[in-house]
């Protein structure tokens, strides 16, 4: 539970990180955020999918299992929506230098990038997505 708690305050920091104009806003808050740390084992998360204007589309649960190897650490994603369907995703990201992060994964457009900050990460990438028979492109900043 507690490490459920703990996920849930990381992922409104990162909200709050991609809503900042700098993540480095961030970067006397304490505890700070070690990704390749907390990512380590087993993770679980519940979210949301919403359009535009903040209507619920979808909700999801993803099982998250993260091993780290050097500087680069990969994050095996398996996410169940609540209409049933499964998706996977593999996440591998690379320490590149002080707080800064590469990341790649196969539905992810290039190259990922992302800056920790204190208790805050800021990650910013690209998906190809398929909705009502069409490809989409969509932009995250995290």
């Amino acid at each position: 539970m507690k490490r459920i708690l703990t996920l849930g305050l990381a992922l409104l920091m990162l909200m709050l990180a991609g809503c900042s104009t700098e993540v480095t806003e961030y970067r006397q808050q304490q505890p700070a955020l070690d990704i390749f740390h907390y990512f380590q084992g087993r993770t679980e998360a519940w979210g949301m999918v919403q359009d535009r204007r903040g209507k619920q589309l979808r909700r999801f649960h993803v099982e998250i299992d993260g091993d780290v190897v050097g500087d680069t650490l990969t994050l095996h994603e398996r996410f169940v929506y609540d209409d049933g369907e499964k998706q996977q995703r593999v996440w591998r990201i690379r320490r590149t230098g002080d707080n800064r992060y590469q990341g790649t994964a196969g539905d992810i457009e290039g190259v990922a990038s992302g800056q920790a900050a204190g208790n805050a990460f800021h990650w910013r990438y690209s998906m190809n997505v398929e909705a009502s028979g069409s490809r989409w492109l969509l932009h995250f900043d995290d």
